[in-house]
This record gives C-alpha cells, sequence and structure tokens, in this order.
C-alpha cells in the first residue's frame, strides 16, 4: 500500500493540474469561507442577544447533535448513491437555509430559537455533505496521489478559516451579522455550478456504487474503523483536544470582557488561529510527505496545541493572546496534515464515506461539544478557568494516547500499512 517513491518528492500542489479536482477546489474556497463567516457571526450574535456564556455553549450543542444523530447514516447514503448528487441535494439545502436566516436577521425578526433551529437544520445537512464530499476527492485525482490531495484540502480549510472571521469582523462592524449570512447562502452557487459540471471529469467510476443502506452497512463502517489502531488513536486524539481545549466559542467573551477590544479585535482573534493553520497547511502541503516519524510529530503537535491554548487563557495583552491563538492553529494544522492524508490512505473506496461518518463525528463532536464544555465551565468559574484547565488537560490526554497506542508511536514515512495498522501487541519489525 505504499505510494510511488516519487511522491515523496512532490508537492501536494501538483494535484491542481486536474480539471475536476482544481474547480472543485476553488468552488469550495468560497463555500467554506462562507461556512467559517456564519460560524463566527452566530457565536457573535447568541453573545449579543443574551450575553451569557451557556448560550453561546448551546450553540455548539445545536450543532452538534445532528451530527451525532445523522452522520452515521450520512456515510451510508454517501457509500450507497451517487457523491455528486447527493452534494447537489444538502448544498442546494443548505443555501436555502442560510438564506432563511439571513432575511429573519435583516428584516429585525431574528431571535435565539430562530438561530438555535437553522444552525441545527445546516449542521444535519452537513452530515449528508461532508462524508459525500470528503469521500469523492480521491475519485478526482490518481490513485498515488490521494494523499497530496488530502493535504490541500487541508490547506483550503485553513485559508478560508482565516477569511471567514476577517470578512466577519469587518461586515459586523458595518452591515450586521445578516450580510454575512448572505454571503454564506450566496457561498453555495459556486460549488453547486461545479458538481453539475463534474460528471465528465471524474476520474474513477465507484463514485458511490449503488449498494444497500441498512444498519449493517453503518456499523460496518464502525467495525472498520475500531479494528484499526491507526485511524482509531488518531480520531481519539482528535476529539479529546478539541473537546479540552476549545476555546473558540469564548472568544466574543474575550473580546468584549478580557481583552476589550470589539468587534474587529473579535475578528482578528477570530482570524490568529487560522492564520497559524494556514501557515502549518502551506508547510505540510510542501513538505509533509518528508516527515519520517509522523506519528510521533502528529502527537507533539497536539501537546503544544494544549500548551498555547494554557498561554492564551493566562493572556491580558492582545499581542500575546493574537500570538497563542496562531499557535494553537499552526500546531493542529500540522496535526491535520498527518492525520487527514493517513486516514483516505488507509481506507478502501467502498467504505470511504462511512469511515468519514465515523470521522466527522469525532472532528466535528469534539470542537462542538467542547464549546458546550467550555461554556458551562466559563459560567461555573470563569473564562480564564475554562481555557487553561482544558489546555492542560490535553496535554495529560497526549501522554495517555502515546501510552496506549504504541502503533501510533511507531508510524513512520515508508512504512508499510499494513504492518504499521496491525492490531496492538503484535511487533512490528523496523
Amino acid at each position: 500500500m505504499n505510494a510511488p517513491a516519487s511522491e515523496a518528492s512532490t508537492s501536494a500542489w501538483s494535484v491542481l493540474r486536474h480539471p475536476g479536482f482544481r474547480w472543485f477546489f476553488f468552488a469550495q474556497i468560497f463555500s467554506v469561507t462562507g461556512s467559517a463567516m456564519q460560524l463566527a457571526a452566530v457565536n457573535w450574535d447568541v453573545w449579543r442577544i443574551t450575553h451569557n456564556e451557556l448560550a453561546l455553549g448551546v450553540v455548539g450543542l445545536v450543532r452538534i447533535v445532528p451530527i451525532i444523530v445523522l452522520s452515521l447514516l450520512g456515510g451510508v447514503v454517501a457509500d450507497a448513491i451517487d457523491r455528486r448528487r447527493l452534494q447537489l441535494a444538502t448544498q442546494t439545502l443548505m443555501l436555502i437555509f442560510a438564506g432563511l436566516l439571513a432575511f429573519v436577521t435583516i428584516t429585525g425578526n431574528e431571535s435565539l430559537a430562530l438561530i438555535y433551529i437553522l444552525t441545527a437544520a445546516i449542521s444535519g445537512m452537513a452530515a449528508f455533505d461532508q462524508p459525500a464530499r470528503n469521500a469523492m476527492i480521491p475519485n478526482l485525482v490518481e490513485p498515488h496521489e490521494i494523499s497530496h490531495a488530502a493535504r490541500l484540502n487541508v490547506v483550503m480549510y485553513t485559508v478560508t478559516s482565516v477569511l471567514g472571521p476577517v470578512i466577519t469582523g469587518f461586515i459586523l462592524a458595518k452591515m450586521g451579522s445578516g450580510a454575512a449570512y448572505l454571503f454564506n447562502a450566496l457561498s453555495f452557487l459556486p460549488v453547486v455550478i461545479v458538481l453539475i459540471g463534474l460528471k465528465r471529469v471524474l476520474m474513477s467510476a465507484p463514485v458511490g456504487v449503488k449498494r444497500e443502506i441498512s444498519l449493517n452497512a453503518m456499523f460496518e463502517g464502525l467495525r472498520f474503523v475500531r479494528s484499526s489502531p491507526l485511524l482509531w488513536s488518531t480520531m481519539l486524539v482528535d476529539f479529546f483536544a478539541t473537546l479540552l481545549a476549545s476555546a473558540t466559542v469564548l472568544l466574543p467573551v474575550y473580546a468584549t470582557d478580557v481583552l476589550k477590544v470589539g468587534a474587529i479585535g473579535y475578528g482578528a482573534l477570530n482570524a490568529a488561529p487560522a492564520i497559524g493553520a494556514t501557515i502549518g497547511a502551506i508547510v505540510m502541503a510542501q513538505y509533509g510527505g518528508r516527515i519520517q516519524k509522523q506519528g510521533v510529530v502528529m502527537l507533539w503537535a497536539v501537546a503544544w496545541f494544549g500548551v498555547a491554548t494554557i498561554v492564551f487563557g493566562y493572556s491580558t495583552v492582545l499581542w500575546l493572546s493574537l500570538l497563542a491563538l496562531a499557535g494553537t492553529g499552526f500546531t493542529d494544522s500540522i496535526s491535520a496534515g498527518i492525520r487527514s492524508p493517513l486516514r483516505q490512505v488507509l481506507t478502501p473506496d467502498h467504505l470511504r464515506g462511512r469511515m468519514l461518518s465515523v470521522n466527522m463525528m469525532f472532528f466535528m463532536g469534539g470542537p462542538q461539544l467542547g464549546e458546550f464544555e467550555a461554556g458551562v465551565m466559563a459560567r461555573a468559574f470563569g473564562p480564564v478557568v475554562s481555557v487553561v484547565t482544558g489546555g492542560i488537560a490535553t496535554v495529560l490526554c497526549v501522554a495517555w494516547i502515546a501510552y496506549s497506542f504504541p502503533t501510533l508511536t511507531r508510524y513512520r514515512t515508508g512504512m508499510e500499512l499494513a504492518e504499521a495498522d496491525a492490531p496492538e501487541g503484535v511487533p512490528v519489525s523496523s
């Protein structure tokens, strides 16, 4: 299962030569930027309406409950039907829901209940859209380029995470949150247009070959992930780190009450981790294939993510807060640049949607449940205690994962995946 030797020396940017991947990649930049804008605007609106940390935490809860309920089904559907057509449906519905949120906000009819309901509706559609979207990417490139495409996908998500909050900060200050919601609604259009034209450029046929939609198919995906120590350990460390060190939801509190920097400062705080993540993603896209001890590097990156979170929690100076948040983004991006390609390469196409749906529960469940946990902790003990204790717990979690999963710590570039992913306790030759 090793990639060709030339892959490690080739930049991930090379996959942009494929027209299908290239157009899909750039269309997603618009769409995910809009989603990042809505995420920041929703948090700001909830804080403005309630000035209640617990209400902010509930935002994370209404985002993750539909994911938990529907993502496994979404993965089964993504493996059973045409992934392109499934995304056409989900992207259109998300456009409608975002448009409704924009309408009620611009017309002055917004309410906490409507924000929660429409946010949950969009998350419900994402439970079907994201497994199909990410599972289709390997069908747009050559088989030996899957890890490159996955790394470039990390770049796309991190760049849009920079653009979204920065744009949102200015829009909130000048035009209000309704404009941010409207941009998000319109941002789905490029993806819909590209999806309509993708049918003729897909590089491999089995894009959602018809398979059964059943409980057995759903649990097959769970069994596959659980039987792979590499997949399981990377998902666990991802989940617990984002669960324990989720400071993002408290940024409105830090912007208004701790650092006192207002809406534009809030945009800068939101953008800081994404700027760090962009730098990390670009580094990984260019040099990620050359990292030898990838498992060890990933664990160290997550540990430093926890340390940077602690620094941010204690900081009362804007420049230090921005630097610490950029550090969280940089280290998270280094980790993502290792774990995301690994998951794609480890998974056969007929299980890819289901693997990604399980992964979605972890990588989205951690941050969203973490937002709720952070809101509860901040309400009870204050924002500083909430953030700092989360960072400390993250470092301890990394130590536990490293001890419990030696398969991850010994994984390195060039190792046969079948050998590296052997069950725990089975000797692996060096």
